[in-house]
C-alpha cells in the first residue's frame, strides 16, 4: 500500500496540471438519470476496450427520460463524486436505456432485462459474463459502492482505501445506524486526532458545551457501542466528561448535553496544511487529520483525482468546512 501511494503521487505531480485543468469535468448535455458520468453507449465498443484495457464494464440499464427513482439515482448515486470517479478509472461505463428500441432493445433482450424498469447495474468481463450479482437496488450510494467493490475483488483489482471508507460511511447513514456523543477532555485536537483512529468513528469535530472543549463524535452503532468507544477515549486521556442523550443505554455516567458551539479551528491539523484545499467525505477529512498529525502517509485516504487537487500549487481555497457533493463539480 505505502508504494502504491507514492506510485500514485508521482504519477499525480507529472500529470496534475492536464488533470486539474479539466479534473472534474462532467457532460453537461447528460440527461438527469445517467449523474456525471461519462457513458458510452456502443456495446461493442465497451467490449473492445474492456479487451484491450483489461477492465470489467459497468453496465447501467437506466429509462430515460425516467421515473423518480431513475432521476434520484442519477442525482445521489451518479453524481457523487468518488462515484463518478471509481465507475470511470475503475470500469469501462456503458449505458443502456431500457425503454428504447434499437440497439439498445437488442442488448436488453441478450441480458433479459425488463423494459420500463428501475435502474439495474450490471458488470461483466470482456467474455460478457456477470462477474458480480446483477444490482437491481437502487436506493443509495452504498449498495452502488458495495457493488463495485465486490467486482473489484472479483476482478482482481486492487480496492483503494477511499472506496473502503466510503462504503463505511454510506453503509451506516443508509441503515440509520449512526449516532452521536460528545467527550470533554484538556484539548479537542488532540482529542480529534486520537478518537479518529477508534474503530466504528465516522466524523469527530473540535468545539465547545458546558463552557469546555469538547470533540462531538459520529459512530457507527453496528461497529462499537458508546460503552466501548467512552472506555477507549479514557483510556488515551480524552474523556473527562461524556454528553450524551439522558435516555442512553449506556452502564457509564452520561451528563446532559447542553448548547453546543463547533470551533473556527475544527480539524485543525487539516486546516493547517495544503490538503485542506481538496474535497472529501466527512470520514476522509477525519482520516486525513488524524494522518497529517501523526506524520503519516495521508494521501492514502484520498483517490487520485483528489490527489490531483493536492498536487497542484494553485488550489489553496479551503473546503474543509463544505460537503464534498456541494463543492465537487463548482
Amino acid at each position: 500500500m505505502y508504494y502504491r501511494s507514492i506510485y500514485v503521487i508521482i504519477v499525480v505531480l507529472l500529470f496534475s496540471k492536464t488533470i486539474y485543468c479539466q479534473p472534474f469535468s462532467y457532460p453537461k448535455d447528460n440527461p438527469v438519470e445517467l449523474g456525471k458520468v461519462k457513458w458510452l453507449r456502443d456495446y461493442n465498443e465497451a467490449l473492445r476496450l474492456s479487451k484491450e484495457k483489461d477492465l470489467p464494464i459497468f453496465i447501467l440499464f437506466q429509462e430515460v427520460p425516467g421515473c423518480a427513482n431513475c432521476t434520484q439515482f442519477g442525482n445521489d448515486v451518479l453524481s457523487h463524486p468518488l462515484v463518478v470517479e471509481a465507475i470511470e478509472t475503475c470500469f469501462i461505463p456503458l449505458c443502456i436505456y431500457n425503454n428504447k428500441g434499437g440497439n439498445d432493445k437488442a442488448i436488453l433482450d441478450k441480458f433479459n432485462e425488463p423494459s420500463w424498469n428501475n435502474p439495474v447495474v450490471r458488470i461483466i468481463n470482456h467474455q460478457e459474463k456477470d462477474i458480480v450479482k446483477r444490482q437491481a437496488d437502487f436506493r443509495n450510494v452504498s449498495k452502488t459502492v458495495a457493488t463495485i467493490i465486490n467486482a473489484l475483488q472479483s476482478s482482481g483489482k486492487e480496492v483503494d482505501e477511499y472506496l473502503t471508507l466510503l462504503l463505511q460511511e454510506t453503509s451506516a447513514i443508509a441503515e440509520n445506524n449512526t449516532d452521536e456523543v460528545y467527550f470533554s477532555m484538556y484539548c479537542f485536537w488532540t482529542g480529534e486526532r486520537e478518537i479518529a483512529a477508534l474503530d466504528g468513528v465516522l466524523a469527530t469535530e473540535a468545539g465547545f458545551m458546558h463552557g469546555k472543549e469538547v470533540v462531538k463524535v459520529t459512530y457507527d452503532k453496528e461497529k462499537t457501542s458508546l460503552d466501548e468507544l467512552a472506555e477507549k477515549a479514557k483510556n488515551k486521556g480524552c474523556a473527562d466528561q461524556i454528553y450524551a442523550p439522558v435516555n442512553t443505554n449506556t452502564k457509564i455516567n452520561v451528563l446532559p448535553i447542553a448548547k453546543y458551539k463547533k470551533d473556527h479551528e475544527d480539524k485543525y491539523y487539516l486546516l493547517k496544511s495544503p490538503y485542506k484545499s481538496i474535497p472529501m467525505t466527512e470520514l476522509q477529512k477525519t482520516k486525513v487529520n488524524r494522518a497529517i498529525a501523526k506524520g503519516q502517509d495521508a494521501s492514502l485516504y484520498l483517490s487520485p483525482r483528489q490527489l490531483a487537487i493536492f498536487a497542484n500549487k494553485k488550489a489553496n481555497k479551503n473546503y474543509t468546512e463544505f460537503k464534498m457533493e456541494d463543492v465537487w463539480y463548482q
